[in-house]
């Protein structure tokens, strides 16, 4: 299970850090914004509870003393009651301007908070070693970036403000509850506790059911970008069926999921309501029944002394309006509350993932060995200089610190004794030993999986060796800085990777600064300038989908002529003609040879026809160099080389 899928599972103590780590963003870029957005919810909190107990001091105040006037045969004084409407209109619209501040506030900070992340998130990846990815498939990654960063804003936004408004309300309810009547504030909370009760068994149930939703959702998306992705596959093995198939059996679960998580949040708020009514039916009663039998024993019931006081607390009929308008106000809360748990746990299962990609390891680089511009001094050696020479040197500094020396680049690679495997209890390659002098092209011949390909990752880094050297230029490329290393290889793969953006961008990606002419010099280098100036806009020609509106031997010379516009005085071509027709390979060969011309080559190859010239075949087999020597004299020896190149059976001798 990957660490990503493992932290799906995570404990209360990293959803605890995960939450802290999401504030900081908010308080680190928004920190105004965040702190206003919680004082705007207070004040309407405060608001909200005014307006609902303004019945009961309505009540005992302005329309108690017009009933007194009327009854007495006074003039019915009514300014009382129209300051105390003018307050509530006032406190209203206090109350809405305050909403809709603390709405607006974490919606931007929400949506800024997104931002943050994604942004952090893409930077993090850029930083990943290439085992990372070999590691997580595409569909779980790109999860991250859509499902868990969405989630995470709609919590932000909407939740989190939601629950932290209910929690203020409650607050505020519960104090000015106590402060008008304590005794029917216990009531009302004892009252309440079956209703929490309750409220956490569905939101628990529920929460299970929302955590396993947001994984399912992940897994279809994943599926269904696979299939986009490989639909000339599917299509030219008629596997549609069982697509369709496989996903219905992915879709299915996602609806069963989605279907029991939403079942338990439905009858949730319905729940919460409907003892809410009850409580309040009650409480009508307990309080009416109370003023009754408190107020009889006084001897004020048919009097005018009110109100009531028993114990402390004090009975009336505004009082006891107030506290079962405020038992509505508090009962609503805790169900919205409850409403909330199941976005905020599936907030919580998305921010696990997303802080554990951030806190994935990424590459190591302790080198310190730098690849400058350079020219030749008076004495012949190297000199750095800012400008661009075309030549480039070694900056050597000396960790004891006593000097700096430069040597030339020239494309000289060693292997001394390499053992390597993509984990310690399985070693893919062992012993391997070879020299290339600069200048030379070693090809890599032998059957599929026999580690060709990961002899040439070794060279640029992409993992580190188990044990032996490499160098380059005869310095250990371990102290050599990875960034420097990579700029000094041009690779041409199987598989061309453009991007979406013009011909002349993605030439451009092996020298960021080069001009127009340097792109078309390097295109025509590469074989590729007759066909690009065919193009409807020619370099200006925009390339869709990762360039499927090329040819493979196409996008082959657009890759090539990238390499040559890089001018890197090693180049690694792995299979780079394997999947085009004789015809196209021919071009691509020619573009090859071009830039191959004075500069170390390692080429991989099924075709051995495209490894004759080399200066010397290496032969892999299970790991190891088995032969090794020129075309000739492979053939002359009549080994495994000679079995491959004739198809032959080799016989023991």
């Amino acid at each position: 299970m990957s660490s990503l899928n493992k932290k799906e599972k995570a404990s209360k103590g990293e959803l605890l850090s995960a939450v802290k780590r999401v504030f900081k963003y908010e308080i680190h870029y928004y920190p105004i914004a965040f702190f206003s957005s919680f004082v705007c919810m207070i004040i309407s909190a405060v608001c909200n509870v005014f307006s609902t107990i303004f019945i009961g001091i309505v009540v005992d105040g302005p329309i108690s003393s017009m009933l007194d006037q009327a009854q007495n045969g006074l003039e019915v004084d009514y300014w009382p009651l129209t300051q105390l409407t003018i307050i509530l209109a006032a406190i209203l619209f206090v109350c809405l301007v305050s909403m809709y501040l603390y709405s607006y506030l974490m919606a931007y900070v929400a949506q800024g908070t997104q931002k943050h992340i994604r942004d952090d998130l893409f930077n993090h990846m850029q930083d990943l070693p290439v085992s990372f990815f070999d590691r997580h498939t595409r569909g779980d990654i790109m999860s991250i970036y859509t499902n868990d960063v969405d989630t995470l804003r709609e919590a932000l936004s909407r939740s989190w403000p939601a629950l932290v408004n209910s929690v203020s309300t409650l607050l505020v309810v519960v104090v000015t509850m106590f402060v008008q009547n304590w005794i029917l504030a216990l009531i009302t909370i004892a009252m309440s506790i079956p209703t929490i009760f309750i409220a956490k068994a569905i939101a628990s149930r529920s929460s299970r059911y929302f955590i396993a939703y947001q994984k399912s959702l992940g897994r279809t998306n994943g599926y269904v970008e696979e299939m986009m992705n490989g639909q000339r596959v599917v299509k030219v093995f008629n596997y549609e069926e069982e697509s369709i198939r496989k996903f219905d059996e992915i879709n299915d679960r996602l609806c069963d999921e989605s279907i029991k998580a939403n079942r338990y949040a439905n009858i949730m708020l319905p729940a919460v309501n409907q003892i809410g009514n009850v409580q309040y039916i009650l409480l009508a009663i307990i309080g009416s029944l109370l003023y009754y039998f408190i107020g009889t024993s006084q001897g004020v019931i048919d009097s005018n002394e009110t109100p009531v006081i028993f114990l402390g607390a004090s009975f009336s009929i505004g009082t006891i309006l107030s506290s079962i308008m405020l038992s509505r106000s508090y009962t609503s809360p805790i169900g919205q509350m409850a409403q909330q748990t199941n976005s905020i746990v599936m907030a919580f299962a998305g921010m696990v993932r997303i802080f554990a990609l951030l806190d994935e390891p990424i590459e190591t680089d302790d080198g310190y060995v730098e690849l400058v511009n350079a020219k030749e001094g008076p004495d012949g050696n190297p000199v750095e200089v800012v400008e661009r020479t075309g030549r480039w040197a070694w900056k050597h500094p000396h960790q004891d610190g006593s000097q700096t020396t430069y040597t030339w680049l020239q494309g000289k690679i060693n292997f001394y004794d390499v053992d390597f495997g993509y984990n310690p209890e399985k070693i893919v390659l062992h012993n391997i030993t070879l020299y290339a002098e600069p200048g030379q092209k070693v090809a890599f011949v032998g059957p599929t999986g026999a580690g060709k390909t990961t002899i040439t990752n070794l060279i640029n880094r992409f993992y580190d060796i188990a044990d032996g050297k490499i160098r380059y230029d005869d310095i250990n490329i371990n102290k050599i800085k990875k960034a420097d290393l990579r700029r000094s290889l041009g690779m041409v793969l199987q598989e061309t990777e453009l991007f979406t953006g013009t011909v002349k961008e993605n030439i451009r990606f092996g020298k960021l600064d080069a001009t127009d002419e340097e792109v078309i010099a390097a295109a025509k280098l590469a074989n590729a300038d007759r066909f690009i100036s065919q193009l409807p806009q020619g370099y200006d020609t925009v390339l869709t989908k990762a360039g499927t509106n090329l040819s493979q031997g196409q996008r082959q010379l657009i890759a090539i002529a990238r390499c040559a516009i890089a001018n890197p005085p090693v180049m690694i071509l792995d299979e780079a003609t394997s999947s085009i027709d004789s015809r196209t390979e021919e071009l691509v060969q020619q573009g090859m040879d071009a830039i191959m011309k004075g500069r170390t080559t390692f080429v991989i190859a099924h075709r051995l026809s495209t490894v004759k010239n080399s200066d010397v075949i290496m032969v892999i087999d299970q790991g190891r160099i088995i032969e090794r020597g020129s075309h000739d004299e492979l053939l002359a020896k009549q080994g495994k080389y000679w079995q491959l190149y004739t198809g032959g059976q080799v016989t023991a001798k």
